[in-house]
Order: structure tokens, then C-alpha cells, then sequence
């Protein structure tokens, strides 16, 4: 985890605001400073559950004793809200979410939310409020507009200061490429809304970006083309993208759990809705179980080091 400094510098775009660039465990957190006259400072997205005790003193200590005034979500991913109730009880803030999800999230449904889909963990948290797309809000003495961003998450947003040119991009864009685009892994279209978001972005006043994973970046151009290169590829060969789906959500349940035994991560796996959907629509060549393609997936994410192997025991690397 890195804490990028915050700048002084009046010609900074970034001045006022504190990226907390966390692991791909978590997403980056933004603490919007509050200005003169406001009466708080505004949190973008709480990382993991995992992590949350430590984002809660991460913003404690940023805020030194200054008030949050709230917390808002791009998207209820739960590398992204997994903090939410704890922010709640450590400060009292209301929550602020995109609307497509606010009914789940009143009626606290797991499969709704996709948590039950990825086999992912998440504590409950009420919302109090809305990101409506087209709205504006002022945070930090800066005018964020909400920008309807589906693609990654049908239901995710942006925020943009025109100003300044800060955009926080969640995971619409990042330097090298953007999130998992949940629903073709579901069995719906979202590439083309991948694509319309990025000629979105290209179309914006952009100086830097606040991307959801990993540091902020000012080459927006270069990242655009990366993004775009990669998106073609992806609509070219979608069983590419299934496969790439498979390796993140076992990476990321490996993270989540630290180290699990290797067939009890075979039999989450097959316990998963979301991956037995990605065997059913897109069975590899060769394999000729669900079983052996996840054992045979995890084998590649060892070898490639972003898993390692002790004995019987798979653990994040």
C-alpha cells in the first residue's frame, strides 16, 4: 500500500486529495480534503473487508481529527465497499451508492449484489444516498460531475472535475487496461459499453487519472490505446476473457483467504456460480471436467508466480 502525498502545490491538480493506492486486494481510496466552509471530508471507495481496519486508520490519521462528512461507492464490488460498514461505525457517515443496486442493498441481496455469484465475502452495509449520473456534487471545493461508466459493472460511475481535470475512473480505466467486464462473464453483452466509456474518457479534459488499481496517471492518451488494443482482443476471442476471468477471481479468492488447501480451492471454485457458468459457456479444449480446468488454471497461476504452491497448500504470492 502506498500513500500518495498530498501536494501543496497550487498548479496540482491533485491538490486537496489523498490517493491511498492499495493492494489488488482492495481498490485505491480517495480522500477528497473538505475546503473552507464545507463540513467534511468525502471518502471514494473502502477497499476489502479484509483491509478495512486499516482504512479506517488510514483515514483517521489523514483526517487528524477534521470531521468525514461521507463515503461514496463508484460501484459495490467487494474490493471496493468491503470497508463500508466500518466506516459507518468508526465515523457515522452515510453512504452514497449508484442507484441500479440501491434496492439489493436495502434488502441486503447477496446474489443481487454478485457476492454469492463470485463466492466473494462482504459485510452488510446500508446506503443513505445516491450517485445519480448527470448530477453534481462539491467535495473538496470542486464540482464532480457523476458519469454513468457500465461496462466493468453495469452499474458503475465516474466522477470528473472538469476544472482541475481529475477524473476517478474506478475501474473503467486504468494505466495498463481496465477491470474484468463482469457481464460477459455472466452471459451478457458489456464489451460495447466498455468501448463507449473510453471514447467517453477520450472525449473529456482529462490531466490525470485516479484509476481504481494501482498510482495515478497523466498519460491518458497512451492508456486509452492500451485499453482500446486490449478491448479488441478481448471482443476478437471472448473465451480469452473467460479465461482471464477465471485466473483473477481464483487469484483474488487466494488473496482473500491467504492460503487455502488445494482441493478445498477446487471445491470453491465448483461451488461458485459465476466460474461454473464460465466452464458452461466457454469449455476449454482438452478438459474434460470443470475440476480439472480449475486444477489445471491454478497450475498456470503458479507457475506464472502469481500463485506458489507449498506441498498441498496454495498461497497468494
Amino acid at each position: 500500500m502506498r500513500n500518495a502525498p498530498q501536494s501543496h502545490s497550487p498548479n496540482d491538480p491533485l491538490t486537496g486529495l489523498e490517493v491511498f493506492e492499495r493492494g489488488w486486494l482492495s481498490s485505491n481510496n480517495l480522500l477528497i480534503h473538505a475546503a473552507p466552509g464545507e463540513p467534511g471530508a468525502v471518502l471514494v471507495d473502502t477497499g476489502h473487508i479484509n483491509h478495512a481496519p486499516q482504512t479506517v486508520a488510514l483515514v483517521r490519521h489523514a483526517l487528524a481529527g477534521r470531521p468525514l462528512q461521507r463515503v461514496l461507492n463508484t460501484h459495490l464490488h467487494s474490493d471496493h465497499c468491503g470497508g463500508n460498514a466500518s466506516l459507518q461505525r468508526a465515523f457515522g457517515v452515510p453512504v452514497h451508492i449508484p442507484p441500479g443496486q440501491a434496492d439489493a442493498v436495502r434488502d441486503w441481496n447477496p446474489a443481487g449484489l454478485s457476492y454469492e455469484g463470485t463466492g466473494q465475502r462482504i459485510e452488510r452495509f446500508a446506503a443513505q444516498g445516491l450517485l445519480q449520473p448527470g448530477e453534481t456534487l462539491v467535495a473538496g471545493g470542486r464540482e464532480w460531475q457523476v458519469l454513468a461508466a457500465p461496462g466493468h459493472d453495469p452499474h458503475s460511475v465516474m466522477l470528473f472535475d472538469a476544472a482541475h481535470g481529475v477524473l476517478v475512473s474506478a475501474d473503467a480505466l486504468w494505466e495498463h487496461g481496465f477491470g474484468v467486464v463482469f457481464p460477459e462473464i455472466e452471459g451478457e453483452p458489456g464489451f460495447d459499453d466498455v468501448g463507449e466509456v473510453l471514447e467517453t474518457i477520450a472525449a473529456l479534459p482529462v490531466r490525470v487519472v485516479i484509476p481504481g488499481h494501482g498510482a495515478p496517471f497523466a498519460d491518458v492518451s497512451a492508456a486509452l490505446d492500451r485499453a482500446r488494443l486490449r478491448l479488441k482482443g478481448l471482443q476478437a476471442d471472448p473465451a480469452r476473457h473467460a479465461r482471464h476471468a477465471l485466473k483473477v477471481l481464483l487469484k483474488y479468492h487466494v488473496m482473500e483467504e491467504g492460503a487455502q488447501a488445494a482441493p478445498e480451492l477446487t471445491a470453491w471454485a465448483l461451488g461458485t456460480p459465476l466460474l461454473i457458468g464460465l466452464w458452461a459457456r466457454f469449455p476449454p479444449i482438452g478438459a474434460t471436467s470443470a475440476a480439472g480446468w480449475i486444477e489445471a488454471t491454478v497450475a498456470e497461476l503458479v507457475a506464472g508466480g502469481a500463485l506458489r504452491r507449498d506441498g498441498d497448500t496454495v498461497l497468494d504470492a
